[in-house]
């Protein structure tokens, strides 16, 4: 009998997803922004400067493909040709690997431009909870960057140290936000170590004393958000206050954040992963209506 295929609970769900209300072929202008991170990839395709269509789907293990892939899986949902677009504009931390970007740009400035598309031109501190790093970005009404603050490059608070935990307690990572609140008694105090190897050896300490799953994500999870707390009380809040990234569909991180903020989070009806790539697109919107477009 064959082995069975281990269980990757770290795995989120991928998707893709057209505008339904969006003819392209009437379009003056199609861009289109390639975010490449650490741990997911976006494509935002955009007409006129509103989404068309966008794909999320796992980061692989080279940046060039990824990119390819991800403008793959968008075009999938649409029957848009490859070659339509009229400007690409590559981010993340893969942005220089982008093979068919006219332009790089950083993910700071694509972040704070693409909230201030999904959240609205209120917004004014952006925090960015990636795969390997966290942001704390401040804008204007435009959605340009006024200052910013990052962490050092550690999975601690981030995308990639979610996943780890997930694994290591066996809890598909979509359900670690709902199920970090399934526990009796008080709330756990946080686990002591920042780092996720010392974490990891802390929480299976725990349960080897007992703890049930729920009250080590609960920790974990506590743990999290006062470490994004550290760096946003370093860098100040101006409300209004939005969350870009795969972090802001976490309630277990969330909110236990948010009370210490004392802000409430601007919700949006984007998925708050394409932040990046659909700031991307913006700005190759706007190269585009200056005449800096591909010749046809």
């Amino acid at each position: 009998m064959a082995e069975e295929q281990k269980q990757e609970f770290w795995r989120w769900a991928e998707s893709n997803w057209e505008n339904p209300d969006i003819d392209w072929n009437t379009a003056q202008f199609i861009t289109v922004g390639i975010d490449v991170g650490s741990v997911s990839s976006q494509s935002v395709i955009m007409a006129d400067g509103q989404i068309f269509a966008y794909g999320n789907m796992r980061t692989g293990w080279d940046s060039p493909d990824s990119a390819r892939n991800a403008l793959k899986f968008a075009l999938e949902a649409t029957d848009m040709p490859k070659d339509r677009m009229d400007y690409c504009i590559g981010t993340g931390y893969g942005r220089v690997n982008v093979p068919f970007a006219d332009r790089s740009i950083t993910e700071i400035a694509c972040h704070a431009r693409g909230a201030n598309f999904i959240y609205g031109n209120t917004v004014r501190t952006v925090l960015d909870v990636g795969g390997q790093d966290i942001k704390a970005i401040e804008c204007d009404e435009k959605g340009k960057v006024t200052n910013f603050l990052m962490n050092d490059k550690c999975a601690a608070g981030t995308g990639r140290g979610m996943e780890v935990f997930a694994d290591l307690l066996g809890v598909p990572i979509n359900d670690v936000g709902d199920r970090s609140f399934e526990f009796e008694g008080e709330e756990p105090a946080a686990v002591s170590s920042t780092c996720v190897v010392y974490a990891k050896s802390e929480a299976t300490g725990l349960l080897r004393k007992g703890w049930s799953k729920e009250e080590v994500l609960a920790a974990y999870c506590k743990a999290m958000a006062e470490r994004i707390y550290s760096l946003i009380e370093r860098a100040g809040v101006k409300p209004e206050f939005g969350v870009t990234g795969g972090m802001a569909k976490n309630r277990g991180v969330m909110d236990r954040l948010m009370p210490m903020v004392g802000l409430e989070r601007m919700k949006t009806r984007w998925d708050t992963q394409i932040a990046g790539a659909a700031g991307a697109a913006l700005f190759g919107y706007k190269l585009s209506k200056k005449g800096k477009g591909r010749k046809k």
